[in-house]
């Protein structure tokens, strides 16, 4: 993490002005102070709901009880976590440049930081390999992705970042070639963990090898999707048979999920690669980057997890009427848990 950036102000204040090792605190308008309270509540609030609903929706209604929402589910349940647990605290920090709320939660803080984001693209990687064998293997998709393949991806998605995390947050060998530098930003009121080269470096490997899986998997799944597109737009005037047609029709849903988890990767993408940029540059560095880059970054990351449930409502027509079964108050109703969701 970076230390606070105090240079050009006019009066230097501090986090807690009758402790002599005081954190400096950023001096800030207050018309700056709100417009960035109203961004990250916004962002936190967004975050919340939309996972939220996402998360009543799969586990309500039985028609969306697959093995594809299962992670999506998961996925959702960490962003929502992230969005009451970490957002709001993190909100504070970046605000007023200042942690108020001890050492021992700090470490908590960050560490549930971490890990859930961390997990965040895990979920990704393994949706996208339920997607390569919904797309490109469908005849035995349903007996190579079942429930309990399902149980071992979402272990694995939890216990690595939970395990790095718990490693990177409470072992203190983090900071082993950066002891000046902690040394320098010590002081009562600040909230920083800092990462050397080492843990920079598995920290990026756990961000670029399942990345590096996620497109791989997607340029197939697209490139299968372009294949059934085409053959299916030579037999579109030939008279098909009801089962030709129920394929289709399959065929036609699956490349849509796929294409809106596509979305959902490169969403992924450009909310994450300037922040594991950003912190893969300070490690070898020597820290240099300014405190509001890192904090940029750092949000730019968070708003991803608000993005995900504004993607599906827009793609999922199942998703939209999810939602209006919620908001109208039916999901209430005995009967409503196997309502249809689906079109076809």
């Amino acid at each position: 993490m970076n230390s606070p950036d105090i240079g050009n102000t006019q009066e230097v204040q501090f986090c807690f002005a009758l402790v002599n090792d005081s954190c400096p605190r950023n001096v800030r308008s207050v018309l700056s102070v709100c417009a960035m309270y109203v961004v990250m509540i916004g962002a936190i609030v967004m975050t919340m709901l939309g996972n939220l609903v996402v998360i009543i929706s799969i586990a309500h209604f039985k028609q969306l009880h697959s093995p594809t929402n299962f992670l999506i589910l998961s996925m959702a349940t960490t962003d929502f976590l992230l969005s009451c647990v970490v957002m709001p605290f993190s909100m504070i920090r970046s605000i007023e440049s200042c942690w108020y709320f001890g050492d021992l939660f700090c470490k908590v803080h960050s560490c549930c930081d971490i890990m859930l984001c961390t997990t965040s693209i895990f979920h990704l990687c393994f949706i996208s390999v339920d997607r390569y064998y919904a797309v490109c293997d469908p005849l035995h998709y349903v007996t190579k992705i079942t429930i309990p393949v399902i149980e071992v991806f979402l272990f694995i998605s939890w216990s690595i970042p939970i395990f790095f995390a718990l490693g990177l947050v409470f072992s203190e060998l983090n900071v082993i070639g950066a002891e000046d530098f902690v040394a320098a930003i010590d002081c009562t009121g600040g909230c920083q963990i800092v990462v050397n080269q080492d843990w920079v470096l598995i920290d990026f490997l756990l961000f670029f090898i399942p990345t590096l899986v996620m497109i791989i998997l997607y340029s197939k799944i697209f490139l299968v999707a372009k294949q059934q597109a085409i053959k299916i737009e030579h037999t579109g005037g030939k008279a098909e048979s009801s089962s030709e047609s129920y394929k289709a029709r399959v065929a036609k849903r699956e490349r849509k999920a796929a294409k809106t988890l596509g979305i959902t990767v490169v969403a992924f993408l450009i909310s994450w690669l300037p922040y594991t940029i950003d912190t893969l540059v300070d490690a070898f560095m020597g820290f240099v980057t300014p405190a509001y880059i890192y904090e940029i970054c750092c949000w730019g990351a968070y708003y991803n997890s608000a993005v995900n449930p504004l993607i599906y409502a827009l793609f999922y027509p199942w998703f939209r009427k999810a939602i209006k079964v919620i908001v109208s108050g039916e999901v209430l109703k005995d009967s409503s848990s196997t309502i249809s969701l689906f079109s076809e």
